[in-house]
């Protein structure tokens, strides 16, 4: 086939349309809807019947980085500050201590099974120790499952706030095996500096985000989510560039954004969780098409046993030993512990490798690739009978609803009300944003 504009538009839109169709069955079986777009991509590659040639992990990282961009800061605009403040310790421990113990663990474990040097260990533990929200929620959300108390915000703040951490593990290592004789000490300044920058820089961008969106008036109300595009982006790359981690100011700039009152919020809302979920399967077709399936099949019986190492002792040690200081029922800490679902994020990063040189690195990235699809295979397949059979659930009529449902469900209750102003208030010609209303009137 010709290399050409309309047959790279044909095919990826004849590859969406069968992943959506195609996804429709996952909830029945509870697999997360994501694994059937590698999957997809997968069937469409070399190895598979499309026969679509593609070996550009360039190309795969910047669709990664911008499809993580996409997640990372929808997901920060649907995070409630109301229910993650009273957990907010619980998950920073989580995604900081809990990530650091996984990364540990299962890296020197990779390196004691297999070839791997102890630093190339720790590399892939590194890269395999963030989880996906995505994954488990959609999960959760199928199956009509409410989680009790605290579970749902504690999770939310942990698969929001872990990638940052993963990435710099990643980055950190790569530099050690590059230059093995770069400082531990430099590492840890590095790491206050990403983290502290990146904090703080998602802080001001996203208080400048709020105050652009209600100051500038633009013509065109189908400028407004271009704009917070802009801001999006500027957000990553001027953070990154001051050596901050974009990735975390990216999730805080969210955060901010989607705890104020801005014009056109609602919209803007649903618009970015829309361009999250085409991201994502965007980033997970061009993951599947990278793969070569004939390079994984020999590594089965190596992927198994690390795949199970992370699962059933790697993931446990870090949740149990991050939420040590911390009073949290039992049951809680082992539903957290099979709840670390790992998804693209981690094959995202195993790139970095490739891009870098790294001696093992296609091998690290097959193992990876592995890793996580038997993760999300086996957890997901049976999150929510391990969710009834610790009792962490709530009864569907009254279980937690998300900030989206419960939108939704107001649009069917809503009251409406006519309020006249005189010719000579002081509210006239003020955007609805400028009003002072009610918390929920729109």
């Amino acid at each position: 086939m010709i290399v050409s504009a309309e047959n790279i538009l044909l095919i990826g839109s004849i590859l969406l349309f069968v992943s959506i169709v195609a996804s429709k069955t996952s909830f029945r079986f509870g697999i997360p809807t994501l694994i059937f777009f590698i999957i997809v991509g997968m069937l469409a590659g070399t190895d598979g019947f499309g026969g679509i040639y593609f070996d550009d992990p360039k190309l795969a990282q910047i669709l990664g980085v911008i499809a993580l961009n996409f997640i990372l800061f929808s997901g920060g605009m649907e995070t409630s500050l109301k229910d993650v403040r009273p957990v907010l310790y619980r998950g920073l421990a989580l995604s900081t201590i809990g990530v650091l113990a996984t990364a540990v663990t299962i890296g020197l474990f990779a390196s004691w099974v297999t070839e791997l040097t102890v630093v190339e260990g720790l590399l892939l533990g590194a890269i395999v120790s963030s989880t996906d929200a995505a994954a488990v929620f959609s999960i959760l959300r199928a199956r009509n499952i409410g989680l009790k108390g605290s579970l749902r915000p504690t999770l939310e703040l942990e698969s929001g706030s872990n990638d940052p951490m993963a990435y710099f593990l990643t980055i950190s290592l790569i530099q050690v095996i590059q230059q093995p004789e770069k400082s531990l000490w430099l590492l840890l300044v590095y790491f206050v500096q990403q983290m502290l920058v990146g904090g703080l820089a998602g802080w001001l961008f996203g208080k400048a985000i709020v105050f652009g969106m209600n100051r500038v008036k633009l013509d065109v109300d189908g400028l407004y989510p271009v704009f917070l595009l802009a801001f999006m982006f500027f957000t990553f790359s001027a953070t990154d560039f001051i050596g901050g981690n974009g990735f975390l100011a990216v999730y805080v700039s969210g955060i901010i954004l989607g705890n104020s009152e801005f014009i056109h919020k609602k919209s803007l809302i649903r618009f970015y969780d829309g361009q999250a979920w085409l991201m994502q399967i965007i980033m997970f077709l061009s993951l599947g098409l990278l793969v070569y399936p004939s390079q994984i099949v020999p590594l089965i019986p190596i992927g198994l046993l690390l795949a199970f190492f992370l699962i059933f002792i790697s993931r446990p040690i870090g949740v149990f030993l991050s939420l040590a200081f911390f009073k949290m029922k039992l049951r809680n800490r082992l539903f957290i512990s099979w709840v670390g679902l790992r998804g693209a994020v981690p094959i995202i990063f195993a790139t970095y490798p490739l891009l870098a040189g790294i001696e093992h690195a296609q091998f690290i990235f097959n193992l990876v690739f592995f890793i996580s699809l038997s993760s999300v295979l086996l957890q997901g397949t049976t999150l929510s009978v391990v969710a009834k059979w610790l009792n962490v659930t709530l009864p569907g009529d009254i279980r937690k609803r998300s900030d989206f449902e419960k939108a939704q469900m107001q649009q069917k209750l809503n009251v409406y009300f006519d309020l006249i102003l005189s010719s000579d208030s002081p509210q006239i010609n003020k955007k609805l944003i400028q009003l002072r209303l009610p918390e929920g009137a729109y």
